[in-house]
């Protein structure tokens, strides 16, 4: 505490924050309320307090947030270091002053108090100085190109945050600005951290640790969600929630600490030690560093110019799905960037600077960096991935791996990128971690178990002995999901055996989904042979009905096809016959003759059916399916809702008739006849069915609304039945103008 200006003060106001918040998290366990404790330490605004509950580890968890966020304001508050100042120029002292207005700024927003929009204007000016005060202050330290990266990437990020800002203020069209600006300012943000901390790390007035905290600062936004969607129960822990929050508290201290950091070491006098550059080691013979040059190039040719893809990965990964979840948009894009260029070869670049400058800490550097990428080419090539696709897919191209409205891989296996970076590691560490006669038999060891474990993979890498049919293209999503020029290609007959084959109650062996689909089509021609040859031993052998086998076999096999077409052209001469005998019948019903001139009457010739013996019209904003069961058996009615009840397995014979008064009552030749009250509130009184299709025309008076009395006559046809006629039903429905909801039962025989 005492090397640094204001140290004890720093300290006792962190520490009074932090004896507050114990007190409030002592108080949120007796009361049960943790809702003070959460807007204190994380979510100043209440953005998510509704969502709170008092678990029992949430008071301790926020204990510790607290404590880092202490030490954080202690770093913050604590000043330069103590003693006599640096002696800087006028330029130096302005960027000292500008940093820390910008940590005031910061602060100032964690106040819950209302805001007006333009106060986030305030942030630009101070941005734009600081990327003017960086390049001045960096000259004669770091190259020009560098600064002026630096500059012009700042104002950037200035500007973006005053055109955000101008238009949230004034109600214009946000989102089309930020969907069209958002990756661009992703990047310039990037492009502003990793110039300014390349910078910082190349001049001696900045030590180590500050930019050690930049770095860590912006690894942790990557991490940020930007934005959530999440659905659960009273009782049930929002974790994509809760994450967020707590790193977004975590990630503004660290930004904080970082531009605190910046600022004090400036005022410091500090006298760097001279830094020493280790030795390079010695250079190899050419055909092994060629080697270790060549293998990344290998897959990503293979890729690029066979199957036309430039990523190693691609999204079809667990790996992409925990990015898109978890991450903010600039871990998406860096995830993206580093995906295109693994996938391109670029590594072999950074092997090529192994080669050519030999340090150590290049070489460590760049065996981890092929290690990781390795190890993330396995886990993407041994884990499936959730295919469903919600929304749009950033940065990749939907042609390559979208079909269907669903993720689909692209390219080869990611395992041969894995051998070829774990085998150029291993090569690296071969020929620079040590000289040959400070190598140890147990390093000799690890590098033989590692190439082994790497040649263990390689014909895992080609496992795919021909095209598979994916379970994307076995169930493709409707029509009505995904835009019409991206409906699915229709499935050959083979494919459909093929996905057939992956179903448990498709009667054969069922293929697991990674098997290729010769060796599923192979299987099935077996079968159809023994099925063509009735060849009953073998199949009770294989426990297999040749009964069962007609079905699956049909897309394959002729001799099946042939017997299910038998079946399907018997089955339609049936539904033929059976549609004949019902149109003779309706033919034969008698015909209506009103007892006084109808404005409208018609007899429907062909007959009609319904899918489960319910006619109705839907009129209402509001429907109650109470009326389904009317208690007369035929007819009840609602505001909106009409409904007719008949039998579901009979056709119907359909004869409508509206009139202009009352029509005389008819019961002779009727078994039923009801007459109920109906409310039009649209004037368009269309009895329907919509599950079987069927449609009646309208029943109303020219278009009128208002009160209708409708009545209802229903018999069968014929009275007398055989088994040798299938019968018809009969419906009279009558429509007129009148007042009255009473129902009127005028027959029903019993």
């Amino acid at each position: 505490m005492r090397r640094h200006r204001f140290g004890r003060v720093a300290a006792a106001l962190a520490a009074v924050y932090l004896a507050a918040v114990i007190a409030l998290a002592v108080r949120a366990e007796f009361t049960g309320d943790v809702t003070l404790l959460w807007a204190v330490v994380v979510d100043q605004s209440g953005f998510m307090t509704d969502a709170i509950r008092p678990w029992w580890w949430l008071s301790p968890l926020l204990v510790v947030v607290a404590a880092g966020q202490s030490w954080a304001y202690w770093l913050v508050l604590r000043g330069r270091e103590s003693g006599e100042p640096a002696r800087n120029g006028r330029a130096v002292r302005l960027l000292r002053v500008t940093l820390y207005v910008d940590i005031g700024i910061g602060l100032l927003w964690l106040v819950p108090i209302p805001y007006a929009w333009w106060l986030s204007l305030v942030s630009v000016p101070v941005q734009l100085a600081l990327a003017w005060l960086y390049f001045l202050v960096l000259r004669g330290t770091t190259p020009r190109w560098l600064r002026v990266l630096i500059l012009v990437a700042g104002s950037l990020v200035a500007a973006h945050a005053a055109v955000s800002s101008v238009m949230w203020g004034l109600d214009m069209d946000l989102y089309a600005w930020l969907s069209a600006a958002y990756w661009g300012r992703i990047l310039i943000w990037l492009v502003w951290m990793v110039s300014l901390l390349a910078a910082q790390a190349r001049d001696p007035r900045w030590s180590p640790a500050t930019v050690r905290f930049g770095v860590a600062s912006m690894i942790l936004s990557f991490f940020q969600p930007s934005g959530y969607v999440t659905v659960g129960f009273t009782n049930e822990v929002p974790w994509p929630l809760l994450f967020g929050e707590l790193l977004g508290a975590v990630c503004a201290c660290a930004g904080m600490v970082w531009s605190a950091r910046s600022a004090h070491d400036l005022g410091s006098l500090r006298h760097p030690a001279p830094r020493s550059r280790p030795a390079p080691a010695p250079a190899r013979r050419w055909p092994l560093p060629v080697v270790a040059i060549v293998l990344p190039l290998l897959p990503a040719a293979v890729n690029l110019l066979a199957h036309g893809t430039p990523f190693s990965l691609g999204p079809d990964n667990v790996l992409w799905d925990a990015v898109r979840e978890v991450g903010d948009g600039e871990l998406i894009a860096c995830w993206f960037a580093l995906d295109l260029l693994a996938g391109v070869g670029v590594p072999a670049l950074l092997i090529v600077a192994v080669v050519l400058r030999r340090t150590r800490r290049l070489v460590r550097a760049t065996v981890a960096t092929l290690f990781s990428l390795a190890a993330a080419c396995v886990v993407s090539a041994f884990t499936d991935a959730d295919p469903f696709l919600p929304g749009e897919l950033p940065f990749y191209p939907d042609s390559l791996f979208v079909k269907g409205g669903r993720l689909v891989s692209a390219g080869i296996s990611p395992l041969w990128y894995a051998f070829a970076f774990t085998a150029s590691a291993l090569l690296l560490l071969f020929l620079y971690t040590a000289p040959p006669e400070r190598r140890s038999r147990g390093r000799a060891l690890v590098a033989v178990v590692a190439l082994a474990v790497t040649l263990c993979l390689v014909p895992a890498a080609d496992r795919n002995r021909g095209p598979i049919t994916t379970a994307q293209q076995c169930s493709p999503p409707e029509a009505w999901e995904q835009p019409e020029q991206e409906q699915p290609a229709e499935l050959t007959a083979e494919q459909r055996f093929v996905c057939s084959s992956r179903r448990r109650d498709n009667g054969l062996r069922q293929f697991s989904a990674d098997t290729p689909d010769q060796e599923v089509l192979g299987y099935g021609r077996w079968i159809c042979d023994l099925y063509t040859r009735d060849d009953r031993p073998e199949l009770a052998r294989l426990k297999l009905s040749r009964d069962a086998l007609t079905g699956p076999l049909a897309d394959i096999c002729p001799s099946a096809a042939a017997v299910v077409r038998a079946g399907q052209a018997k089955q339609e001469r049936e539904v033929a016959e059976m549609q004949a005998q019902a149109q003779a019948m309706c033919d034969a019903t008698p015909r209506h003759r009103p007892r006084i001139q109808p404005a409208k009457a018609i007899r429907i010739r062909e007959p009609q059916w319904t899918d489960y013996g319910v006619l109705q019209t839907y009129e209402g904003e509001e429907w109650d399916d109470a009326g389904l069961d009317p208690r007369n058996g035929l007819v009840s009615s609602q505001s909106g809702t009409l409904t007719v009840v008949t039998h579901s397995d009979f056709d119907l014979c359909v004869t409508l008739e509206t009139y202009t008064r009352r029509p005389p009552v008819e019961i002779k030749g009727w078994d039923t006849v009801v007459e109920v009250g109906y409310q039009s509130p649209t004037g368009e009184i269309v009895l329907r069915d919509d599950l079987s299709g069927t449609v009646l025309p309208d029943l109303s008076l020219n278009g009128r609304k208002g009160h209708y009395r409708i009545r209802v006559h229903y018999a069968w046809f014929p009275n007398e039945r055989t088994d040798k006629e299938w019968p018809v039903q009969r419906l009279l429905i009558m429509a007129y103008p009148a007042r009255g909801d009473k129902e009127i039962v005028y027959r029903k025989k019993k």
